[in-house]
C-alpha cells in the first residue's frame, strides 16, 4: 500500500481482511494515478459541485465523515440487531471508503483551480466509474454494489444493508448543505 494512500485513508486499518484492505487501497492508488487531481486538491476542493463554489467542506472532510458515520452505524446495528440484520463491517468500511472514488475521474480543475465536472463526468457519473476502478482491482461484488448504489442511481434497485448504511451516511452529510432550512 503506497504511503500516500495510507496517509489519505488511515481508516483503511479498520478493514480486518488484509486482502480487501490492500485492494481497497489499490483502487485509490489507480484513481490518483489517473486523476488530474492531487492529494492536496482533495483537501481543498468542495465535496460536491451542487452547492456552489463557496462551499468550505472539502472532499476529504466529507469522505472521512461518511466513513466514520457508516462504521459507527454498522457497529450499533450489529449491537442492537445481532443476527437479525448482520452488518459485514469490512464490506461496509471498504464500500464507504470507495463510494466516491470515481469523482477523481469525474472532476477536472478549471483555469482558476476550481473543481468542475469534466467531460468524462458529464457522461459517466462517479458511481459508474467507481465500480469500473473497483472491479479492475478485484474488489468483491458486495463492495461494488455499495459504490453503484450509494447515490441516486441506486434508488432503482434493492440495496444491501451495508449499501443502505453508506447511502444514508452519504446523504445525511450532503442534503443539509443543499436543502437545509434557513430561518
Amino acid at each position: 500500500m503506497k504511503d500516500t494512500v495510507k496517509r489519505l485513508w488511515p481508516e483503511l486499518t479498520w478493514i480486518e481482511n488484509e486482502e480487501l484492505r490492500k485492494k481497497t487501497a489499490g483502487v485509490w492508488e489507480i484513481a490518483l494515478e489517473r486523476s488530474i487531481l492531487s492529494v492536496e486538491d482533495l483537501s481543498r476542493i468542495p465535496f460536491t459541485l451542487l452547492c456552489g463554489p463557496d462551499l468550505q467542506v472539502s472532499f476529504m472532510d466529507h469522505k472521512q465523515c461518511v466513513v466514520h458515520i457508516a462504521k459507527e452505524s454498522g457497529e450499533k446495528m450489529n449491537a442492537f440487531f445481532k443476527k437479525e440484520l448482520p452488518v459485514n463491517m469490512d464490506i461496509l468500511i471498504s464500500g464507504a471508503i470507495l463510494c466516491d472514488v470515481g469523482k477523481l475521474l469525474e472532476y477536472e480543475l478549471d483555469e482558476n483551480g476550481n473543481a468542475v465536472q469534466g467531460s468524462y463526468g458529464k457522461y459517466l457519473r462517479h458511481p459508474f466509474s467507481g465500480v469500473v476502478l473497483a472491479e479492475e482491482c478485484g474488489i468483491p461484488p458486495e463492495v461494488c454494489h455499495i459504490i453503484a448504489t450509494h447515490a441516486g442511481e441506486g434508488n432503482m434497485v434493492k440495496r444491501s444493508t451495508e449499501a443502505y448504511i453508506v447511502h444514508h451516511a452519504d446523504f445525511m452529510t450532503f442534503l443539509p448543505f443543499k436543502e437545509r432550512l434557513t430561518i
